[in-house]
C-alpha cells in the first residue's frame, strides 16, 4: 500500500511541474488567447525573416506579435497581419519596419511612431512600410564600389 501512495506523490509532483511549465511558458510568450487584442495588417515588399509569431516592438518594447503572413497575388506584396496589445495606440503617421537585432540577430517589427493626434482603429492597414534589408544585397553593393547589383 505505502508503495502506490509514493507512486501517486510522484505522479502528482509530475502533474504540477509541466502544469508550471504551461502557465511559465504561456506568460513569457503572450500567448494567452485574450481577446483584448487589436488587429492591423500592412503590406511589404520584402517580409524576408518574418514568420507568424515574430515579435512587435515599440521602443524595443514588444507589444504583439505577427498572426499572419500571406502573399498578395495581384500586388506580389506581402500582406502582414499584426496583433497589438488594445493599449497601445499607433499614431496614424507611423512606419511599420522590418528590422533586424544584428548581424547575426533574429527579425523582428518595428513600429516607428509618427507624430499624429489621430490613431489607427481595429482593423485598419498601416500604409507606411519598410521591406527587409538584404545584408547579401549590401555587401555585393559595397565590393562593386556602390553600384546596385539588383
Amino acid at each position: 500500500m505505502r508503495e502506490h501512495l509514493t507512486e501517486v506523490l510522484v505522479g502528482a509532483a509530475v502533474l504540477a511541474v509541466a502544469l508550471g511549465f504551461l502557465v511559465y511558458t504561456t506568460q513569457t510568450t503572450g500567448v494567452t488567447g485574450a481577446a483584448t487584442d487589436q488587429t492591423l495588417t500592412a503590406s511589404f515588399r520584402s517580409a524576408e525573416g518574418v514568420t507568424v509569431g515574430t515579435d512587435i516592438r515599440l521602443a524595443g518594447v514588444k507589444i504583439g506579435t505577427v498572426t499572419g503572413l500571406d502573399l498578395n497575388t495581384e500586388t506580389y506584396r506581402a500582406d502582414v497581419t499584426l496583433s497589438l496589445a488594445e493599449d497601445v495606440l499607433v499614431p496614424d503617421d507611423s512606419v511599420v519596419v522590418v528590422a533586424s537585432e544584428g548581424l547575426l540577430g533574429g527579425t523582428f517589427v518595428e513600429i516607428v511612431p509618427g507624430g499624429s493626434f489621430e490613431y489607427y482603429a481595429n482593423g485598419d492597414q498601416i500604409l507606411n512600410t519598410q521591406g527587409a534589408v538584404s545584408v547579401i544585397g549590401l555587401l555585393t553593393q559595397f565590393v562593386s564600389g556602390g553600384e546596385s547589383a539588383e
